[in-house]
């Protein structure tokens, strides 16, 4: 899906049946024990101010072109905050390979930025071998068990804990740079 449809974008997800589903919140854990856990149990790669006390997880399946919108416009934000994105898998066969190779890349920044580019110019993403180690198979596996357990309904989905008052707050789907700042308490 090309890019054309960033307003849609802004208001829509990949919901595990493939279709756009509406924002959502998270169901059965508490916004402050989805935060704890994701830290705890998740797995995904950091970018941004690695450094920085606030971190932002990001539940995404590599073939959600909502996921590639979220990407580009969380760029911005880099310098203020940590993101660590966590692969999913539950749109199609490419997702579980693109998520170990994102996993695995050596500069994930690069990776999933020329990935993202890819998946909105409408080309599918990078291309990912079938054959990756265990271990990552069972990050992407676990992340997606953890996606399901936070009662997320839709990709991308977001918990962050916000700068301003440290209140933990979720968010399903794809948002601009300015909505997602202000998300983020940033402002």
């Amino acid at each position: 899906m090309p890019l054309a449809g960033s307003v849609l974008l802004g208001l829509a997800a990949c919901s595990p049946q493939g279709t756009e589903a509406p924002k959502a919140a998270a169901g059965s854990v508490k916004p402050e024990a989805a935060y704890d856990l994701l830290a705890k149990e998740g797995r995904g790669f950091s970018v941004g101010a690695l450094m920085s006390a606030n971190t932002v997880y990001v539940l995404f399946d590599p073939q959600c072109p909502h996921c590639g919108h979220l990407w580009q416009q969380s760029l911005p934000l880099h310098k203020k905050v940590k993101f660590v994105w966590m692969p999913v898998s539950f749109i199609n066969a490419k997702s579980t390979p693109q998520g170990a190779a994102l996993l695995g890349a050596a500069n994930p920044l690069d990776a999933m930025s020329e990935h993202e580019a890819s998946i909105l110019a409408g080309t599918g993403g990078m291309a990912a071998s079938a054959s990756f180690p265990d271990d990552i198979a069972a990050a992407i596996q676990k992340n997606t068990s953890l996606f399901n357990q936070l009662g997320g309904e839709s990709v991308p989905f977001v918990v962050a804990k916000q700068a301003d008052t440290g209140q933990v707050v979720t968010n399903a789907g794809a948002m601009e740079t300015a909505a997602l700042q202000k998300f983020l308490g940033l402002d």
